[in-house]
């Protein structure tokens, strides 16, 4: 593992982003990987947007400078478009291709782009891009709210993502209930079947 791996994470309240990031982080621990990681909620009027930074190895601030993130992980498309100053030019994306529609929208307030026009936004300025529908693979898994772990297991096929695919199904195991433990490793395995598929078709 490089010194330092720096994840971006993003999304909405109710994504999941906390749990995945408390995974990614407890999962690395399990290896004796140094962790750091802030939090941070939006305000309300502004989509109850939250966002984690999380470093793991030799590091004493969560902070990610802009441009540095190794991996930004994008629960929404929106939030992968103001995420776009933590990108560099050896960052690679993952973006959840699903829209949560702000109740603005929804009031008639505001507008939500087109997704395709965000997509092909993303796709111009970042140059190692996966997108998935990790709510369509959620609900292919058994869980619609299973998102997030989708997405978790799309990191894990990441050509360098330092944290392995069995230490993270085992701090998986030590968060879920028994009840939805096969759903969530399902769901992990769509995410990370994926993208394997994808970068062996490229």
């Amino acid at each position: 593992m490089k010194n330092i791996y720096k994840i971006y994470l993003t999304g909405v309240g109710g994504q999941g982003i906390v749990r995945v990031s408390t995974i990614i982080g407890e999962s690395a621990m399990r290896k004796g990987v140094n962790v750091v990681m802030s939090e941070l909620h939006g305000m309300a009027e502004r989509g109850g947007i939250i966002t984690t930074e999380v470093k793991l190895g030799d590091a004493s601030s969560a902070l990610i400078q802009n441009g540095n993130a190794d991996l930004l992980f994008a629960m929404e498309p929106v939030e992968a478009l103001r995420s776009l100053e933590k990108v560099g030019p050896n960052t690679t994306a993952i973006v959840n291709s699903a829209p949560v529609i702000p109740f603005t929208v929804s009031l008639g307030i505001d507008t939500y782009p087109e997704i395709a026009k965000i997509i092909a936004e993303l796709q111009g300025k970042i140059k190692n891009l996966f997108v998935i529908d990790a709510l369509e693979l959620s609900r292919k898994a058994g869980d619609t709210i299973a998102s997030n772990i989708v997405m978790l297991g799309a990191a894990a096929a990441i050509p360098g993502f330092p944290v392995e695919k069995e230490l993270l199904l085992t701090s998986m195991k030590e968060t879920f209930p028994a009840s939805t433990i096969e759903v969530n490793y399902a769901a992990f395995e769509s995410g990370y079947e994926t993208i394997l598929s994808e970068i062996s078709r490229s």
